[in-house]
């Protein structure tokens, strides 16, 4: 290193090339990739995400967050049955967009010996959702944004598949970032339920309700991209055409500009709910499941919300 380069906070011998301003930590490229990993085996060590019997299914997008949670969990795996690991991608149908995604994830998976599954909302409801979009824009009297509808189809799409391959777990790449926004958004709603709902391991409600877990909850989204970048990791950059609807990205920029001015901000949003849980557990739950009158899945209701899209989409 020249005089003039910062050496790295952990190593002290390579040159630094991040800052992490709500540490003050300055670390070079491996020091870098390996706290993340290590980040990600302590959380899951934290909230006890895993055991040695499970059978854990990833959903992958072909985004940095998803194919980057796959990389650190087949690492982490890499001792156990390669069965005890399987990627599950959902084809919404979205042209133009998801084809790319779908390769990438195809090739990652391949690259690391890891079974890949693909379900496609045309092939288990019928339709794509870019015809659910295209139906619903006819339609005058539509509260609901195409994440919104996305967002129910795609949990029920990996719940099923993820049952289909007999996983008892099923990984998810939400970042610090996503879980940050998600109880702003609640709040913002005033929805305590679904407050109380936000975990990095969900609840047992329902038999047929595979566990879903969070291992990248606790990872900056920035510092994802800048791990995705440095393992050379190819993904899908380009948004989904339907993002910019989203109320989520209102929420995005609030957040992020606050993390500009006030280092840490996310991190504090995620802890603070972490503190309020034993207050949340007090509150009555509303989300008793029970067994969907039509599909028989686990509903909330009498009709799942899935079905009422399904009768929507057949008038």
């Amino acid at each position: 290193m020249t005089p003039n380069d910062i050496a790295c906070s952990a190593c002290k011998r390579r040159e630094a090339v991040f800052f992490r301003p709500y540490s003050g930590q300055r670390l070079c490229k491996k020091c870098f990739v390996d706290s993340i990993e290590v980040k990600v085996r302590a959380t899951i060590a934290r909230y006890n995400m895993f055991s040695f019997s499970d059978k854990i299914a990833v959903a992958v997008s072909g985004g940095k967050d998803s194919l980057n949670l796959l990389q650190i969990l087949a690492k982490i795996e890499h001792k156990r049955p390669k069965a005890s690991l399987v990627a599950l991608t959902v084809d919404e149908g979205i042209k133009g967009y998801r084809d790319e995604a779908l390769k990438l994830a195809s090739a990652e998976c391949a690259e690391l010996g890891v079974g890949h599954h693909t379900v496609s909302f045309k092939k288990l409801f019928g339709f794509t959702l870019n015809e659910l979009v295209e139906k619903k824009r006819h339609e005058a009297d539509v509260k609901l944004t195409p994440c919104a509808y996305c967002g129910m189809l795609r949990r029920r799409a990996l719940n099923l598949a993820a049952r289909e391959i007999c996983a008892n777990k099923l990984a998810t790449g939400h970042t610090l970032d996503d879980e940050a926004q998600t109880v702003l958004m609640n709040i913002f709603r005033g929805d305590i339920q679904r407050l109380a709902k936000e975990k990095p391991v969900t609840d047992k409600v329902h038999p047929n309700l595979v566990q879903r877990v969070k291992p990248f909850c606790e990872i900056p989204e920035n510092e994802s991209a800048l791990y995705a970048y440095l393992k050379k990791t190819r993904f899908q950059a380009a948004p989904c055409p339907y993002a910019f609807e989203a109320l989520r990205n209102d929420f995005r920029a609030m957040l992020n500009q606050m993390e500009t001015k006030h280092a840490g901000t996310k991190f504090t949003i995620f802890n603070t709910l972490e503190r309020l849980r034993p207050v949340l557990r007090s509150i009555p739950s509303e989300n008793n499941y029970t067994d969907c009158v039509e599909c028989g899945e686990p509903s909330s209701g009498g009709l799942c919300k899935v079905c009422q899209i399904l009768r929507e989409m057949s008038c």
